[in-house]
């Protein structure tokens, strides 16, 4: 499995950058996997809460749900609980748990959140989604984690 040169790029991007650029950041990855909707929530130290840093397409009314999320719910809860990238392929139909309630409020479809890890250790999640049913393939699930450990260098 290989990176793309805007997966490369945008990694160098990061870990180049002496500022956290969470929103821009966000913006990137969306446009490398050609995505309209993504969180960014980083773990708030001594705690199991996941802050939201940034967000593209998240409906005004959901903000305040997802603007703190304990680990082990939701989406990004379970990839921050399990330290591994959860999908669903359809969020409107997913029958499997790990979609809250609110989240169908997105009216998105193919959605992915991965864990921002170190060494084994969690700083936060990184989720992108589609508003078409899809499922991320193998290489770009390596690629997103990629980005993932990237930036979660800049909090380590």
């Amino acid at each position: 499995m290989s990176e793309n040169a805007p997966v490369t790029q945008l990694k160098e991007s990061i870990s180049g950058s002496d500022q956290f650029l969470w929103a821009n950041w966000l913006q990137e990855t969306l446009t490398c996997f050609d995505c309209t909707t993504g969180t960014i929530h980083i773990l708030e130290e001594g705690t199991d809460l996941l802050k939201l840093k940034a967000q593209v397409g998240v409906p005004e009314f959901l903000l305040p749900k997802m603007s703190v999320v304990p680990v082990g719910k939701g989406m990004a809860g379970i990839a921050a609980e399990r330290k591994e990238a959860v999908q669903v392929c359809n969020l409107q139909t997913d029958e499997s748990g790990v979609v809250r309630p609110g989240a169908k409020d997105t009216k998105v479809e193919g959605a992915i959140t991965v864990p921002l890890l170190v060494d084994g250790a969690l700083y936060g999640t990184l989720g992108i989604a589609k508003k078409e049913p899809y499922e991320f393939t193998e290489e770009e699930v390596a690629n997103l984690l990629s980005i993932a450990g990237a930036m979660a260098k800049k909090v380590s």
